[in-house]
Order: C-alpha cells, then structure tokens, then sequence
C-alpha cells in the first residue's frame, strides 16, 4: 500500500511539472511586459509629433496638406486604446497595427518633403527632433521584435506536449502576433535598373 502512494506521489509530481502552468504564468507576463514597451514606444513617437509639426509650421511655405496627413494619422493612432483584450483579438491588433503605421508613412512624408526646405533644414531644432524620430523608430523595431518573440515563446508552449494539455484545460489560447501590413507588397523584389536612357 505504501509502495502504491509512493508511485502516485511520484506520478503526481511529474504530472504536475510537466503541466506548465508556471511556464505559462511567466511567459504571459512576459508577452504583456513586451507589448507594454511596444506601446511605450509608440506614446513616445506619438508625443514628438507636436513638437516637430510645431517646428515645420515656422516654415511659412511648408505643405499644409502633409502637415495635416500627420495631425491626422497621430489623431488616429492615440485614439485606438489598447486593453489586454486587444492582445487577444487579431482583427483589434491589426486596426492597431495600421494605425500606427498610418501614422509611420506619415512622419516618413513630411521627412522627405523637408528635404525641399533649406530653412528647415537648417533648423538645429528640427534636425533635433529628426534624430529622436529617428531614435524613436529604431526602439519600435527593438520593442517590436522582442513582443514578437514573447508571443513565439508563449504560442510554442502552448501548442507542445503536453503542456497544451494545460493550455487547453485552462483556455490558454494562441496569442495572435504582430504581423506586416503590406506582406505581398514587400515581398516582391524590387524592379532595378542600371540601363540609361
């Protein structure tokens, strides 16, 4: 009899190490700890926006057109709240996701439209904030990235043996990813050619 609650004791204990609950604990809080950087960045992108529109309204030539694309996209993209629920559902993630880069090619047009204002070029407080926008988009990638590989963590965990098993049990669902916008777009090589005319 004894011999018997020792193999159950036994069995238990692998079963239950085996299970992945904590795994799943840890990596949650881990994917949620990423996309909170993600956001981060994002706020931090969202908040030089009135600084650099501020600047490029002092060139009295400037677009008016491009500046209002960029007070808009910015409008659009802090208007989306992004809850823990979001995380959970592709369609919200996706409209976050093109908001945001609404919002990119926005501040990517009126960078390349200022190349056609010396004045503003010249300005070290543009040139300033160019830098930090410049800064900012390189921490989104970083911050982006490394959600990206939170959420491949949790997801294999989820999807292996047998702690799917526990997934299942305690709904622990795939977490949809960050994925590309304009995949097809991007994936077709781009057209070069070296022949003058």
């Amino acid at each position: 009899m004894r011999l018997i609650h020792l193999i159950l004791a036994a069995t238990l204990t692998l079963l239950l190490s085996a299970c992945g609950y904590n795994d799943f604990q840890k990596l949650d809080e881990q994917t949620k700890s990423a996309w909170s950087e993600v956001l981060n960045q994002y706020q931090r992108r969202a908040d030089l926006v009135p600084n650099l529109v501020a600047t490029v309204k002092g060139e009295a030539n400037f677009e008016q057109e491009t500046l209002l694309r960029v007070v808009e996209a910015r409008a659009k993209a802090t208007s989306i709240q992004v809850t823990p629920e979001t995380l959970k559902d592709p369609q919200a993630l996706q409209q976050f996701q093109q908001a945001q880069a609404g919002l990119g090619s926005a501040l990517s047009r009126l960078l390349a439209v200022s190349e056609n204002y010396p004045n503003l070029k010249s300005n070290q407080g543009f040139q300033d904030l160019r830098v930090q926008l410049e800064g900012t988009e390189n921490r989104i990638a970083v911050a982006r990235n490394r959600y990206i590989q939170a959420v491949q963590q949790y997801n294999v965990l989820a999807r292996s043996f047998p702690s799917n098993l526990t997934a299942m049990a305690l709904n622990y669902a795939v977490k949809p990813n960050l994925s590309v916008a304009n995949e097809a777009q991007i994936s077709q090589p781009p057209a070069v050619d070296f022949q003058k005319k």
